[in-house]
This record gives structure tokens, C-alpha cells and sequence, in this order.
């Protein structure tokens, strides 16, 4: 997605070998007309899989899920990092490895809102080593519910995610694939959107 790649180059800062800083835009700060951009992207990559439910993990994910499921006209759905007492019902849960925070973290979603009858597009940030999309697809096949594919916005093509996720047999999307990071700069891979 040209627009995206355009974006991470004026206003993305590369942290080291392995880090993009996108708090801009993105992770911190949200431009809402670029999520809409992206939603109707993944919208349009998924459109004839009869998705019923967009899940994704909090935070970051949230904007480009949202709009993703704005577009295609089904609810949105977020695991959540943390349980609050207001979370009382039987919960689906999973750990994930977070590389950008260095630390696990157990993620859940209320039962009641994913079931067998859901076809799920996961969507996502960032794809670095995967562990983020595959606990959500645990999260998911607990629920008994299909995973149609997982939408990333920004994929870190050198790292080791997206063999992950096709290993087990999932349809990845990346808006914007990464190849690597050159004196600070970064060097864009061909593919996807």
C-alpha cells in the first residue's frame, strides 16, 4: 500500500537493527484517515470470505480492525491484555510473546462473543515473529470458530512471522512488508497490498 509505505518513510523512525517507531500515526497517536485507507484495503483483500467477526489485540490493532470491520459490516472483537472484574463470564485465553515489549502476556476474549459459527479475519499492526496472530488463531480455535486469514499492516519480512502463520496454513495480507533497516532507513520487500 503505497500510501502506508509513503507514511512509515516521511514519519516512521527506525530503533536500531529490528525497531520502527510508528507512534505518529499508529501505535500512539491514530490518523483516522489513513485506518479507513487501510480498513478498505483489508476489506477488499477479505471480501469474499464471508468474514462474520474482525478480531485483534489491544492496542495497537484496534484502529485498523475497527474500520476494517466498519467496512465489511460486522462487529470487531479485542482480546484483552488484562482482566477486569467486570470480566466475570467464561474467558478464552492464550499467551503471546510481545518482541517489541520483551515480555508474555495472557490475552483473553469473552466466550460469548466468538462461537463455531464465526469465520474470523484477525488483524493486526505489526507482524514480527508471529506470536501476537497465533495466539489470536488459539484464541479462535477454542471458540471452534474459522480463521479466514490474518490482515498485518506493517510486516517485518526478515523476521520470522509470516513462515509461522503459512506453516499452518493461513492466508497472510501485509500492507506494508519490510525488509530490513539501512542507516536508519527503511528498505521496503515486494509483496501483498
Amino acid at each position: 500500500m503505497k500510501e502506508l509505505e509513503e507514511r512509515i518513510k516521511r514519519d516512521g523512525r527506525v530503533l536500531g537493527s529490528e525497531v520502527l517507531k510508528v507512534d505518529s500515526f499508529l501505535t500512539h497517536q491514530v490518523d483516522p484517515e489513513l485506518m479507513e485507507a487501510i480498513g478498505r484495503v483489508f476489506a477488499d483483500a477479505f471480501k469474499r470470505e464471508k468474514i462474520t467477526k474482525v478480531v485483534t489485540i489491544e492496542a495497537s490493532g484496534i484502529a485498523p480492525a475497527l474500520y476494517t470491520a466498519q467496512i465489511l459490516g460486522v462487529p470487531m472483537v479485542f482480546a484483552r491484555k488484562s482482566k477486569s472484574i467486570t470480566m466475570d463470564e467464561e474467558l478464552l485465553t492464550s499467551e503471546v510473546y510481545s518482541f517489541t515489549k520483551q515480555v508474555t502476556s495472557q490475552v483473553s476474549i469473552s466466550r460469548k462473543f466468538l462461537t463455531s459459527e464465526d469465520n474470523v479475519l484477525i488483524i493486526d499492526d505489526f507482524l514480527a515473529n508471529g506470536q501476537a496472530a497465533k495466539g489470536l488463531i488459539e484464541l479462535c480455535e477454542q471458540a471452534g470458530a474459522k480463521v479466514a486469514g490474518v490482515g498485518i499492516v506493517i510486516e517485518k519480512s526478515f523476521q520470522t512471522g509470516r513462515a509461522l502463520l503459512e506453516d499452518e496454513g493461513m492466508r497472510v495480507v501485509s500492507l506494508a512488508r519490510i525488509a530490513g533497516f539501512s542507516n536508519g532507513q527503511v528498505e521496503f520487500a515486494e509483496g501483498d497490498a
